[in-house]
């Protein structure tokens, strides 16, 4: 199989990222509310272990579309996107190091930690969107962390947001004749 071909069937079987980056950004999207309006310990744990979550919703979501919820039992990218679901949860050590010291940064070092995870993914879809959402991600992380830390959920708002928006980015990228 071609890589071309590779891509397509990824790009297709995901709605290049659909329902991923739907539930995606609900999880942003409630841990954000629960630390504005509860606590952002509470905030921060939602985000943690909710992203544990994100696959399983996200096959369910597929299946609930009536859509594929996996590649083909050995198809080439199965092992790629593997490796790529398993960079953002080893990360997380890295933000709650960050988090321990700045707790303000907890948010803006996950925005750049996922911003980094999406980078793989512009192989995986065959998608420059990917790279566009990494870059937003990654430069809103630092924008944050630098001049508005204090505002502590805004890292999670924006994040939910782009995630939102970019579902839709990527399933018109994936079906362009839509």
């Amino acid at each position: 199989m071609e890589i071309a071909q590779a891509q397509r069937d990824v790009r297709e079987t995901f709605i290049g990222g659909f329902a991923g980056q739907l539930v995606s950004s609900a999880l942003w999207l409630l841990s954000a509310a629960v630390c504005t309006w509860h606590s952002f310990l509470a905030g921060e744990l939602v985000l943690i272990f909710g992203g544990f979550l994100i696959f399983p919703f996200t096959q369910l979501t597929l299946r609930m579309m009536g859509r594929p919820s996996s590649l083909a039992k050995g198809h080439p990218m199965n092992a790629l996107a593997m490796q790529i679901a398993f960079t953002l949860p080893l990360t997380l050590p890295l933000v709650l190091v960050v988090a321990s010291f700045r707790p303000d940064w907890f948010y803006p070092a996950l925005m750049i930690t996922l911003g980094a995870h999406y980078l793989p993914f512009m192989f995986l879809y065959g998608m420059w969107q990917f790279g566009a959402l990494a870059g937003v991600l990654i430069l809103s992380g630092i924008a944050i962390a630098l001049y508005v830390p204090h505002f502590v959920s805004i890292g999670g708002w924006l994040t939910a947001v782009l995630l939102f928006v970019f579902a839709f980015v990527g399933r018109q990228a994936s079906h362009p004749d839509r």
